[in-house]
């Protein structure tokens, strides 16, 4: 996977989300445009439950690459797709210059049967992953979990799946959001036993309100350290207190990873620039 050579930000990403209307495009493509001049060496684009927003996906990706000339990475998931969905969405990439995609299982969607859930054509991650190198010359990334996937019966089997990605073709991951440092660098040196030596990008979210932090934690599982429960506490009635004390908060962990030796950190920047320039002005 190519980097941007003219990279100031010290290897850092961002993931944005399209817009849930079709009337707000111009401002997802402000968004990406304020995000672009920070250099980052990628931003990737989110991508709906059963392919609901893969046409927004692919115009916003394709906006940043082929518009703002900075490498686009499209998510794709499969959950509620068929082999012809997937064939057709990859051509629709490659038809846009997009030839990098995180590849995912995804969430069920809400309006899939029992029936369709059960007799889907794709199970997991790596069938996807399966199907795409077989059909395409598509670039993949995949997703790993420090505190592992929610269905993984231990780490040590989550770590296992992950080994099987890279050794499918993978060439490189990002983390599922943490908040804690100790938990990656001990997720680090369970993925350098098992032989994964693609890079590994650290997914980081600026928590800027107390109630951020409970949509994430529902939504990633992840754990909060007691340093974070404190800042909410603190803070978490006072807007504007919370907001800078979150991002410093990710500052710190950004800084800290960068010092030992990270891959990567990708940011979730949740559609807010402003966040994301902090951020790399001061990492």
């Amino acid at each position: 996977m190519k980097t941007n050579e003219n990279s100031v930000s010290k290897h850092l990403s961002f993931e944005v989300f399209p817009p849930k209307k079709e009337g707000d495009f111009e401002g997802a493509y402000k968004i990406v445009s304020d995000l672009a001049k920070l250099e980052p060496e990628f931003i990737s684009v989110t991508y709906g439950a059963g392919g609901s927003m893969s046409k927004k996906t692919i115009d916003i990706a394709s906006y940043i690459q082929n518009e703002l000339n900075v490498q686009a990475i499209a998510h794709m998931t499969c959950v509620g797709s068929t082999k012809e969905d997937i064939d057709k969405l990859c051509s629709e990439l490659e038809t846009h210059n997009i030839y990098n995609v995180l590849a995912l299982r995804g969430d069920r969607p809400k309006d899939m049967s029992d029936e369709q859930y059960n007799n889907r054509e794709f199970i997991y991650a790596t069938d996807l992953i399966a199907r795409l190198k077989e059909k395409t010359g598509l670039k993949l990334l995949g997703a790993c979990y420090p505190e592992k996937h929610f269905e993984a019966a231990s780490i040590e089997q989550d770590i296992i799946h992950m080994k099987e990605k890279q050794d499918m073709g993978v060439e490189a991951f990002i983390t599922q959001l943490f908040f804690d440092n100790k938990i990656f660098y001990q997720f680090r040196e369970y993925t350098d036993k098992i032989g994964i030596t693609v890079p590994i990008h650290a997914g980081i979210m600026p928590v800027t309100s107390a109630k951020q932090i409970n949509t994430s934690i529902s939504l990633s599982g992840s754990s909060v350290p007691k340093k974070l429960t404190d800042i909410i506490a603190k803070y978490g009635n006072s807007p504007t207190d919370m907001y800078k004390a979150g991002i410093d908060y990710a500052i710190e962990q950004i800084i800290d990873l960068q010092k030992n030796g990270v891959d990567g950190v990708h940011i979730y920047t949740m559609n807010k620039p402003d966040i994301a320039r902090q951020i790399v002005e001061a990492c």
